[in-house]
């Protein structure tokens, strides 16, 4: 107990601010960033897939889709997260990831059911183009892979002793906490109608889509909004540095694919307004919290 209350009182800027102990909390699991890194791969890879189709006008989706517009931006925030996976790596410690590696968990979890539980609109259940069948049974035996690691790691993780986390060096400007709540909760609210009630919540989707683009975006939005709450509930800029890589990239991805396919959106319906609100809060959040950070001489491990 005494080594634990010592790490935890190690001023900022001290000499042992080059290992976890002035951070204190749970060492990162080595399995963690492994999986942060793997799946930022096939992020990219995959992402810019469904992203280039989308654009070029082409609905390439692992299961029968209304258009191009829905997998693209699935891809979008596949591509728009990868820069926050691979800073999981330069992490040394649990908290500082966590906002990041737990709405990871959900992604993969949750496109893992979805696509279980919709097996039937599968392409490779329909007998689509041989391509497409392919890409489908790809899908799933690469969810049902990471979402087992993730599972595995996350307990690892959590099996790690944990030591008293450090007082907070850089705290949310008590500003930005409502505006925080306000986006986290209308991205978990709207992806939790999405994903548990696609047949009601799918008419507020300001372009047309299936029952299982609903789910997928539904779980999507669930994710985003975990990690803006996330962020909220740690009240510490230097704990959110990956996450807010993330939140400007995918921003930035989402607003490229619905720039482009802006054809497919009613711009003029309630939810489409609101869809312009959320994106752009993803994209502030992100810009201002990097800005904020940046003026805080924080160590790094």
């Amino acid at each position: 107990m005494g080594e634990a209350s010592n790490a935890a009182d190690v001023p900022v800027g001290g000499v042992e601010s080059a290992g976890t102990a002035d951070f204190g909390g749970r060492d990162l699991a080595p399995g963690v960033p492994i999986l942060a890194s793997v799946v930022a791969v096939v992020s990219l890879l995959v992402g810019a897939l469904l992203v280039v189709t989308s654009l070029a006008g082409y609905a390439f989706s692992p299961w029968q889709t209304s258009g191009p517009l829905s997998p693209g931006l699935i891809g979008a925030a596949m591509l728009g997260v990868a820069p926050g996976l691979f800073a999981v790596g330069r992490a040394r410690a649990w908290e500082e990831v966590r906002t990041l590696v737990l709405p990871l968990a959900v992604v993969l979890l949750g496109l893992l059911a979805v696509s279980l539980l919709d097996a039937d609109k599968l392409q490779a259940a329909r007998g689509g183009s041989l391509v497409l069948v392919l890409f489908s049974l790809g899908w799933v035996a690469v969810l049902g892979l990471l979402g087992l690691s993730a599972v595995v790691c996350l307990v690892r993780q959590y099996a790690r002793p944990a030591r008293p986390v450090r007082v907070r060096t850089a705290p949310l400007p008590g500003w930005s906490k409502p505006f925080l709540a306000l986006l986290g909760s209308a991205w978990c609210g709207i992806g939790a109608g999405l994903s548990a009630g696609p047949g009601f919540w799918a008419a507020f989707v300001p372009w047309d889509v299936t029952r299982t683009d609903t789910q997928a975006l539904g779980v999507w939005a669930v994710a985003l909004g975990t990690g803006v709450l996330g962020a909220l509930a740690e009240d510490d800029l230097a704990r959110t540095r990956p996450a807010l890589l993330a939140l400007p990239g995918v921003a930035v991805a989402l607003a490229v694919v619905l720039g482009v396919r802006a054809a497919d959106v009613d711009w003029a319906s309630g939810p489409g307004l609101s869809l312009l609100m959320m994106v752009g809060g993803l994209l502030l959040a992100g810009l201002v919290g990097r800005r904020l950070l940046s003026r805080h001489p924080l160590p790094r491990p």
